[in-house]
């Protein structure tokens, strides 16, 4: 029987690299299932598969108790938050990653996201498919003071864009050894709390922790706040009732809190809101260049671990906590 490898990414091997077919020409079977990670839409394929390559949904004990046979969980992307690595190790399962695969791509919509809140983009066009052209004001990009919370290669990718448009960076990541350089225009912060008297910040830091919590919010002032992070970063009903108080001017992100149909209780999405908030579903990653070097990096990990070598980026348990620590 031919070992197979388990694919819950949405876009695995749809870029312009078909790296299904490098598994196939390795010997192995590549079976797609759901990217939700459900345990009784994945059981009968965790019976016999010898590798996983994930998407974002969680991968927990549970899971990896219905998989005997595997050797290695392959993240499909940089965050291994949703993994239990622990679990993973009990069972000398290798956890791996491909991080700086995505890096450009979820920055280049952290940009997008910031000026679309900036210049009322969402707000204008619905305005006028409902017949109103009245003028809705913005504010330019170079005039402000931006918030980046986590300054690894996503945040510095995003800290440069928003710099060579003119605007000042303070940037927050106690992971930062002390005494840091920082290029012209980004001042390194020492705690978060200090973002929140910024123009806009912008979350790229690891989920499974609150930032923007009820107390922070108190200290923002018409903050844009955008997150392409994770959306258990913020505190849902506190930032709902901040937008409508106007301590924060609007959210743009690229997730919300929970899975599932979870998301559509979010009270972010409720109609009052609409143009404040800017959901988008998971684009981060989703860039003809980001699918194909997650894809070949993900392979390139499977491969290695299967054929008893080490992986390219293999993945270890954190020994400090994630306050902060920015998204590599």
């Amino acid at each position: 029987m031919t070992a197979s490898i388990l694919v819950t990414s949405r876009s695995f091997s749809s870029g312009t690299v078909d790296v299904a077919a490098r598994l196939n020409a390795a010997g192995y079977d590549v079976v797609s299932a759901s990217p939700g990670h459900e345990i009784d839409a994945l059981a009968p394929h965790l019976k016999h598969v010898v590798a996983w390559i994930a998407g974002t949904a969680p991968v927990t004990a549970e899971h990896l108790a219905l998989a005997p046979a595997l050797r290695v969980v392959a993240r499909y992307g940089v965050g291994v938050d949703s993994v239990d690595i622990a679990a993973a190790e009990a069972r000398g399962v290798r956890v791996t990653n491909t991080p700086g695969a995505n890096s450009e791509s979820v920055a280049d919509l952290a940009l997008a996201l910031l000026l679309s809140s900036l210049r009322n983009v969402s707000a204008g066009d619905r305005a006028v498919r409902a017949g109103d052209w009245g003028a809705i004001r913005g504010r330019e990009i170079a005039s402000l003071t931006i918030g980046v919370a986590g300054y690894g290669r996503i945040g510095r990718s995003f800290a440069a864009r928003v710099v060579a448009l003119g605007a000042r960076v303070h940037a927050f990541d106690p992971y930062l050894p002390a005494g840091s350089d920082s290029p012209e225009g980004v001042t390194l912060v020492d705690t978060f709390d200090e973002l929140a008297g910024c123009d806009a910040v912008s979350l790229h830091v690891p989920g499974g922790q609150r930032l923007v919590t009820a107390d922070w919010l108190r200290g923002a002032a018409g903050t844009a706040l955008v997150n392409t992070a994770r959306g258990d970063l913020v505190d849902e009903p506190a930032l709902a009732a901040a937008l409508r108080s106007a301590a924060v001017s609007s959210y743009a992100a690229d997730t919300l809190d929970g899975e599932g149909g979870m998301h559509a209780a979010s009270p972010l999405l409720a109609a009052d809101l609409a143009d404040r908030v800017t959901i988008t579903p998971h684009l981060g990653a989703q860039t003809v260049d980001a699918v194909d070097r997650m894809g070949t990096g993900s392979v390139d990990n499977v491969l290695a671990v299967l054929d008893g070598i080490d992986p390219p980026n293999p993945v270890r348990p954190a020994s400090t906590p994630t306050l902060g620590k920015a998204v590599r």
